[in-house]
């Protein structure tokens, strides 16, 4: 029988959590340690669950990484303590899966993916979009089977259910680093390269969001060496539901992953016709990417697979977003020049 890998995760906020509750129930895996802040928090968690994890809180995160029983590391704390568990796990010879950035600077994006190199440990920067079923779908029936022909136009639109929290808001990064990365790294990775200019406009509709120096309302333009064009609609609040939309239009016909809901049940009646209202947040509507991309890290640390989302994903998708926060800022296209 193959050995369980020993995992270690940092933070249970709103990813962690989400993680934790799938490992849990993963036969390849045991969590040896749960890092967090909140140690009482954890401490619950973990007793709910009748486990024998060991709760550290996170100035302890050094004992945690160098110990021996853990191959890997999930870490899923603010954006703005990515980079040192990172940096701290790559030291201590762990593999990495991380939620997105893994760091807030594209310069320690560079470095950190240098450094894994040079360990020989895997670090996995998770898109989990580019792993559920309808989006890796239709990424292979448009790139791989070409069915609907050269692409012309990519959309998507990303309106997010509920409004975050003024507390996650102010450590997230902004909207661009924090949920239009998301859209970016979908629309690269189904054209399979990455844009030559990006134009921007966004507006502060939330004065909460206003008050952060933030937006909550933005349009992304984009233009790629293969001529086709990106447009990108995002929102930090949609009431009617989590809306994640994705049309692809070639020149032989159109591709289009529609809006999610709990069953596709429709009533109909003298009064008209009823269904389920919109899956209400990420966690519903990416269940089951959540799963599939952890599956793909574990396979990676076992040396089954090779990682699908490279250090160059990662570092251009974080350069791209950028450029559309200067675009936003000086109300002018940025022209870009990416490997």
């Amino acid at each position: 029988m193959t050995e369980r890998i020993g995992l270690a995760i940092f933070g249970l906020g709103r990813a962690g959590t989400i993680h934790f509750r799938n490992l849990v129930h993963n036969h390849r895996v045991v969590i040896r340690y749960i890092v967090e802040a909140d140690v009482e928090k954890a401490k619950q968690v973990v007793t709910t669950y009748h486990l024998d994890t060991k709760v550290m809180h996170s100035d302890e995160m050094e004992k945690v990484v160098k110990d021996p029983s853990i191959s890997a590391v999930v870490v899923c704390t603010p954006t703005f303590e990515h980079e040192k568990i990172v940096r701290a796990a790559l030291e201590n010879n762990k593999a990495v899966f991380c939620e997105k950035p893994v760091s807030q600077s594209d310069s320690g994006i560079k470095n950190l993916y240098e450094f894994a190199d040079k360990v020989k440990q895997p670090l996995f920067c998770s898109f989990n979009r580019r792993f559920d079923p309808s989006f890796k779908s239709l990424k292979e029936r448009c790139k791989e089977k070409r069915e609907i022909g050269d692409v012309h136009m990519v959309k998507t639109c990303s309106r997010d259910s509920p409004l975050p929290s003024t507390d996650y808001l102010r450590i997230s990064g902004g909207m661009f680093h924090d949920c239009a990365v998301h859209d970016i790294d979908m629309v690269c990775w189904i054209l399979g390269e990455f844009p030559v200019e990006v134009f921007v406009m966004a507006q502060s509709h939330l004065p909460d969001i206003r008050d952060l120096g933030d937006v909550d309302t933005v349009l992304i333009s984009m233009r790629f060496p293969s001529k086709a064009l990106a447009c990108i609609d995002l929102s930090r609040h949609a009431v009617y539901g989590y809306d994640q939309r994705v049309e692809v239009f070639g020149n032989k016909g159109m591709l289009v992953s529609e809006n999610q809901r709990p069953t596709e049940l429709t009533a109909y009646s003298k009064d008209g016709t009823v269904q389920d209202s919109l899956k209400f947040s990420f966690p519903q509507r990416y269940a089951e990417g959540y799963v599939s991309a952890m599956e793909h890290f574990l396979d990676v640390v076992e040396g089954k697979a090779m990682m699908s989302v490279t250090s160059t994903d990662a570092y251009n998708v974080s350069a791209i977003a950028t450029a559309c926060e200067t675009s936003h800022k000086t109300g002018k296209p940025v022209q870009l020049s990416l490997n």
